[in-house]
């Protein structure tokens, strides 16, 4: 950092840093000690499930049922989607390419209208000031006009 940038700093904000830095940390070592305990707790299960078989079939049927309510819950939520994008599909239909017709529609208008003011206003005033400009040089050179 140059001398200019040491300056500027204000020390709230050095301090605010470091409070910010230090949470990251944190949040981080969370994040590392239980990725490390959901692992210990994975090796834990197996090893236990592999001595006691018959606790291996408890927890296997009860993990196929929780497996199905999830199953069901996810093609509940999938078929909600499917009503929610077919919603979308009729508003872009039905309501947005109307407002976009409508708009192409006053577009069109718009350009046929300025042709309109062009040929019909703008050009004449350019050319009526262009002979006025004339005149009054040529006016100006024979000197009847004095400024």
């Amino acid at each position: 950092m140059t001398e200019n940038n040491l300056e500027a700093t204000n020390p709230d904000e050095e301090v605010s840093n470091r409070a910010d830095l230090r949470r990251q940390r944190w949040i981080v070592a969370g994040i590392i000690a239980g990725i490390v305990i959901l692992l210990v707790g994975i090796v834990v299960a197996v090893i236990f499930l592999a001595k006691s078989p018959a606790a291996t079939a408890n927890v296997r049927d009860i993990f196929i049922i929780f497996m199905a309510l999830e199953s069901l819950i996810v093609g509940v939520a999938l078929v909600v989607l499917i009503i929610q994008l077919a919603s979308l599909i009729n508003l872009l239909q039905n309501e947005v390419r109307p407002i976009l017709k409508s708009t192409s529609e006053t577009i069109n208008t718009l350009r046929g209208t300025t042709a309109f003011l062009s040929e019909n206003l703008v050009e004449p005033v350019i050319k009526l000031n262009s002979y006025l400009a004339g005149l009054k040089k040529v006016l100006d050179l024979l000197g009847l006009i004095r400024k």
